[in-house]
């Protein structure tokens, strides 16, 4: 998975970098079908903002941001990953099938049953 991490009006060090990769890298647990994400810091004064872009194959991008002191990038980071989880899964969750319909098998096997019972007693 593709990861980019990008930085405005401002600078993180080499170790937040790898963690924000290592992070968003594990979005592959929650759905195997995402193929980049683009991470966004936007430093403004004493705010930073942080927004994050997933693309999937096979569907719209996700986004998600969120804003905070300048003090708490990392919390605001996890926060956006946290957002992020929870977009993920509820759209993997609107692709599962959850009906429990009868497995053709079952259905085939309950009329060869009724088939037989009439065969053996012809009344």
């Amino acid at each position: 998975m593709q990861v980019a991490i990008t930085c405005r009006h401002g600078e993180i060090s080499g170790d937040f970098r790898d963690y924000m990769s290592r992070k968003s890298e594990k979005l592959l647990h929650y759905f195997e079908r995402v193929q980049s994400a683009q991470v966004t810091l936007d430093f403004e004064g004493d705010r930073v903002r942080v927004e994050m872009l997933v693309d999937a194959e096979h569907k719209h991008d996700f986004v998600t941001h969120h804003e905070m002191s300048a003090d708490d990038v990392g919390p605001c980071f996890d926060q956006v990953l946290a957002k992020m989880e929870q977009q993920i899964r509820k759209y993997k969750e609107k692709l599962t099938d959850h009906r429990r319909d009868k497995p053709l098998s079952k259905v085939i096997g309950d009329g060869l049953d009724s088939d037989v019972e009439e065969s053996e007693n012809p009344e």
